[in-house]
């Protein structure tokens, strides 16, 4: 079977899957229970802080919040990496570094440096750009040797999510990284960045779900903003969530009285 043919089987089988699941949410919209407690879906984020001028204190916040709320980890720009690790050191929260971020589109050698780097001040996961530009050119053993690149580095127990910027492809070329994600023994595949435009949708993350099976994670990530949200991408086939408004989300699990 050939990619085309691949695509078109798996968009219709993405879409009868889509509509079953909005059958689902109509019908528990009109009951009281929620889908999943405050609790456990702080255990599905990776609470974010991308942004190129935040300050130490809105890092100290951040922190601060992930302890609170006992969010699985927290994300953050590689250089942020050391701070963090001190203030969370004990807490049981994961450190998350983004690699090669927002673009993908440096040397390898450079993302491999800063990946290495980000291990040795902390670190326990990565979350890497995939070269775009090179995958919508169709240079495949590029894009597959530039993750393969991080891979290397890692350490045993170090967590590599590849992040394939989903609103800047084709259906046929979000098969196609997932299937290179894969290939190149990823633990993740990813939906975005963020800083594309944007962001993670139901249909992407059955999409990617279905493409790398179950046992490889799916991360959302990009405009999650609410609790309702979240728990539609976790019901997708997210098995991670990444969002700078986290405390909201969570919040609104706390609104809808699960606590």
């Amino acid at each position: 079977m050939d990619h085309k043919e691949l695509v078109d089987k798996i968009t219709q089988e993405v879409m009868s899957r889509l509509e079953g699941i909005k059958k689902v949410q109509q019908e528990s919209n009109s009951h009281s229970g929620p889908f999943i407690s405050q609790s456990e879906l702080a255990g599905f984020i990776d609470h974010t802080l991308l942004k190129p001028d935040a300050t130490k204190a809105q890092f100290d916040k951040l922190c601060d919040e992930a302890v609170q709320y006992k969010f699985y980890s927290v994300c953050v720009n590689s250089s942020w990496v050391p701070y963090v690790t001190k203030k969370l050191r004990g807490s049981g929260i994961k450190i998350c570094a983004v690699i090669g971020f927002p673009l993908g589109a440096m040397d390898s050698r450079s993302k491999a440096f800063e990946a290495s780097n980000a291990i040795e001040a902390g670190a326990n996961e990565l979350d890497m750009v995939i070269n775009v530009g090179s995958l919508k050119s169709k240079d495949y053993k590029l894009v597959e040797e530039d993750i393969r690149a991080i891979k290397r580095v890692c350490r045993k127990n170090t967590i590599l999510k590849v992040i394939i910027e989903t609103v800047l492809l084709t259906d046929d070329e979000k098969v196609i990284a997932c299937e290179i994600a894969k290939k190149a023994e990823a633990d993740f595949v990813k939906t975005s960045t963020g800083f594309s435009g944007g962001g993670a949708t139901v249909a992407d993350i059955m999409l990617m779900r279905r493409i790398v099976g179950p046992k490889i994670g799916v991360k959302a990530s990009g405009g999650i903003k609410e609790y309702n949200q979240a728990i539609a991408l976790i019901q997708a086939g997210a098995s991670r969530i990444g969002c700078g408004s986290s405390v909201a989300v969570i919040t609104g699990a706390k609104a809808q009285g699960n606590y």
